[in-house]
């Protein structure tokens, strides 16, 4: 049931004069207190006598009435009677996003923040009057965000926490530890509740494995990045390279064998054509690549 249905049963209860269930449901009692408030009545011989009045003029007189007790309800009053609209103490908006093999999506959140997911990335968003929280369950998701001094956001990807106020960073959920990109701003990089982190400014980025967040190192954050088919490395391990070209479309990339898996990989690649990549690759670092029934698979020169 959605927050606006629970309203209007709330609604339809403080109004039901005794024929409606016993249980008061969810926010009734705010309800309640409001057609209660004697400035409800007020608000009422006013406007038959001026026709309209401001959600301004409601809240003074509760002000006066209430000595500044503020009940978290806003009214809509006009001369014909009661609006049909309340709004309580706002209820957390939630949002959950997904993204396929080969697909990204930009997402605009209610606060104005925005999100850029890349293929097969799942995220989940929940906004409340305190905080924002979004938790990336897989993939990776750049990060626009807005600025609100009393609202700070976190995204919360593994054992990891980055918490910003406005910002713009990269995160990328990896096999065994997370990579964060800053492209504007600085944020705090470290465990649950970002103790023990880093702080990491614009033009920075670092990694967090084994409960730790690494020093930052300096990347160029002017460049063009996955969002444009880029992928800038840096000690990435081929492991998590096919992870990479994975999200995008065209055939799977199976695991390579280990005795290649961990090979160290540095430098900036186009991501568009898996095969002419790993082709290169390939040749420099001993393997060879294999088609099988629309898979790759990787195969190092020695065997």
């Amino acid at each position: 049931m959605t927050a606006h249905s629970d309203l209007i049963d709330a609604a339809r209860w403080a109004l039901h004069d005794g024929d409606g269930p016993a249980k008061p449901p969810p926010g009734a009692a705010d309800i309640q207190a409001t057609l209660d408030d004697p400035a409800l009545a007020e608000a009422l011989e006013r406007s038959a006598a001026i026709g309209r009045l401001s959600d301004g003029d409601i809240r003074a007189m509760r002000v006066r009435r209430r000595s500044g007790v503020m009940l978290g309800l806003a009214l809509l009053v006009s001369a014909s009677g009661i609006g049909g609209w309340f709004t309580l103490d706002p209820a957390p908006v939630v949002g959950r996003y997904e993204t396929a093999r080969g697909e990204q999506r930009d997402v605009r959140l209610a606060d104005g923040s925005t999100l850029h997911l890349n293929g097969a990335t799942r995220v989940e968003v929940r906004l409340e009057g305190d905080r924002r929280l979004a938790t990336l369950a897989h993939g990776e998701a750049y990060f626009d965000i807005a600025h609100d001094a009393h609202r700070p956001f976190a995204v919360r990807a593994g054992a990891s926490e980055i918490r910003v106020l406005g910002t713009a960073f990269d995160v990328d959920m990896g096999r065994g530890e997370v990579k964060l990109a800053v492209y504007r701003g600085k944020v705090r990089f470290g465990g649950a509740g970002a103790e023990g982190g880093v702080d990491v400014p614009a033009g920075w980025r670092s990694r967090f494995g084994n409960g730790t967040a690494a020093m930052p190192k300096r990347f160029d954050a002017t460049r063009e990045d996955w969002r444009r088919g880029w992928l800038d490395t840096d000690d990435m391990r081929l492991t998590e390279l096919i992870d990479a070209l994975n999200r995008r479309d065209g055939p799977m990339i199976m695991d390579p064998p280990r005795a290649i898996a961990n090979l160290k990989l540095s430098g900036r690649f186009r991501t568009d054509n898996p095969r002419v990549l790993l082709t290169a690759i390939g040749e420099a670092y001993g393997f060879d690549l294999v088609a099988e029934d629309n898979k790759l698979r990787l195969v190092a020169t020695a065997e």
